[in-house]
């Protein structure tokens, strides 16, 4: 009995890990039009990292970890005195709040939404894409870079995103240091580590 007890665990430990996310490295992308292609396109990625949200007397500064996952996302922001742990996640359809006490809360317009709950809000609709270093592909933008041929700020949306460093993952530069402002808001990210997956 035991030695099917082994057995069985075995099984279930190797059935778990080929069903972990595989990671990838990121090519080397030699043109701007490329990295938005190939960027845009990436499914399943995560970041985590670090964020400090600025609107008027309020604001807070926590740790954020952002897992996409073809069109769903989640977001964890944890940290900030006052509001505890808050999880949004969602698709292209909807958006679910989760706050400190467990409480789900469907979000109809999440960034005016956000606003009018705590004072501050964050461009999640568009944030999946200006972490990667490119534009959200809907909507027009104004876009400048560095001397390193680097995405250094973008306009969109009412946002002007600044991306003030860079570190190299694999065979690509991808963001560390980035400065979104908009609607009376700053949003100061540091992403301290990427992962890509298959």
């Amino acid at each position: 009995m035991r030695i099917l007890g082994a057995l069985l665990l075995l099984l279930m430990l190797s059935a778990c890990a080929t069903t972990s996310r595989d990671r990838i490295e990121l090519p080397e992308i030699s043109s701007w039009e490329a990295r938005k292609a190939v960027l845009g396109k990436l499914s399943e990625w995560e970041f985590r990292g670090r964020i400090g949200v600025k609107a008027g007397d309020d604001g807070f500064n926590g740790k954020l970890r952002w897992i996409q996952d073809g069109e769903e996302f989640t977001a964890t922001v944890g940290g900030p005195i006052g509001i505890g742990t808050v999880r949004i996640a969602g698709n292209g359809d909807s958006v679910i709040l989760t706050d400190k006490d467990g409480v789900e809360t469907e979000l109809q317009d999440v960034e005016r939404d956000l606003m009018l709950r705590y004072g501050w809000t964050i461009p999640v609709r568009s944030l999946r894409y200006w972490a990667l270093g490119i534009p959200d592909p809907v909507g027009p933008v104004e876009t400048s870079f560095n001397d390193s041929d680097e995405l250094e700020k973008l306009v969109q949306r009412g946002w002007i995103v600044s991306i003030s460093r860079y570190k190299d993952i694999g065979a690509q530069s991808m963001p560390s240091r980035l400065l979104v402002e908009g609607n009376d808001t700053r949003v100061r990210l540091v992403v301290d580590s990427w992962y890509f997956f298959k």
